[in-house]
């Protein structure tokens, strides 16, 4: 029934509306519809698709099989719609990697364009966000374009509250005090909204980029959890609707390694969100020109292209790839 996928080590789960509605989780009609009842379905679908079978977990593994679930498509052409379900139980309005997974798994149905699509993603935080998708190659490697449009910047544009501003690299950047409470390296950060919120903190020294085992273990995990997470899970602190984590450091030029902790997830192998969040912020701060950043996550390495006209960053566009796991 659930179809997982790998994109640059982010595993994501693919089920229809209909398969599920034929387990007995009752999914309204469409994606507007079930964005909106998700308190009613969400967990079942994730204890259903996701949780490991009775004695399968491995040792040292996330509690989960995947990083979430897509459902989806809703119809036969384009646009398509999908859900993007945290395991948490939360719908996100974007993920890179997860639109990834989902235009190949349109691929392999047969319902992709050679032309590209547009694919809507609905949650419960606002309207569907919409993402053109284009099949294209990539130093010999088939994936995808993702364009992901223009990213905000600042506390307004993520909805952060009660942060001061702070200088970094002659820029304007932002001190969000329980990253700093937590790590006392972690004090500059730049707030990125690229559909869904960001926070990218940067680093002078890579020995200071936190690990993701370091990541699940107490009392950081809980630290970054309040910071990460909007209530109840989480204390909403400085983004009320929960924010995404990044931390950055400039390794080469046009070169950045990154560490990410999601918004209704924790520490992930890579986020192509996060990704192309981190390349905008090293662009807004100076560390990166406009073109091509590879930005390194222990994932893999994500090429982003940024797009720059008269001083103002226009688009982001992410290339990914993903594969049918066995």
């Amino acid at each position: 029934m659930t179809q997982f996928y790998d994109a640059r080590g982010n595993i994501y789960g693919v089920v229809s509306a209909q398969a599920l509605r034929a387990e007995g989780i009752a999914l309204p009609a469409s994606a507007t519809e079930c964005a909106a009842s998700r308190q009613s379905w969400s967990r079942a679908a994730i204890k259903l698709c996701c949780d490991w079978p009775e004695g399968q977990r491995p040792a040292n593994s996330k509690s989960h099989r995947s990083d979430g679930l897509l459902i989806g498509p809703f119809q036969a052409s384009p646009p398509f719609d999908v859900l993007i379900v945290n395991t948490d139980g939360t719908l996100a309005e974007r993920s890179g990697n997860g639109l990834t997974i989902f235009s190949q798994a349109l691929t392999e149905q047969g319902l992709m364009p050679e032309e590209g699509a547009l694919l809507r993603v609905h949650h419960d935080k606002g309207d569907a966000l919409p993402t053109l998708v284009k099949p294209a190659e990539v130093d010999g490697v088939q994936g995808f374009w993702l364009d992901l449009g223009q990213p905000g910047f600042g506390p307004d544009a993520v909805g952060a509250q009660a942060v001061e501003g702070i200088a970094f690299n002659g820029q304007d950047v932002s001190h969000v005090q329980p990253l700093a409470q937590l790590e006392p390296a972690w004090v500059h950060s730049q707030f990125v909204r690229i559909g869904n919120p960001h926070c990218v903190t940067l680093l002078s020294d890579a020995s200071t980029l936190p690990s993701n085992e370091q990541m699940r273990e107490s009392p950081l995990n809980e630290g970054l959890t309040d910071i990460a997470y909007a209530l109840p899970t989480g204390a909403g602190d400085p983004c009320p609707a929960g924010v995404n984590l990044q931390w950055a450091v400039l390794e080469s030029p046009q070169k950045i390694l990154a560490r990410v902790f999601e918004r209704g997830e924790g520490p992930t192998a890579s986020s192509g969100t996060s990704a192309s969040a981190v390349a905008s912020a090293a662009w807004r701060v100076g560390w990166v020109a406009a073109g091509e950043v590879q930005v390194v996550m222990p994932g893999g390495t994500a090429p982003i292209l940024l797009e720059e006209a008269h001083g103002e960053l226009l688009r982001v566009r992410l290339f990914g790839t993903a594969r049918l796991m066995d």
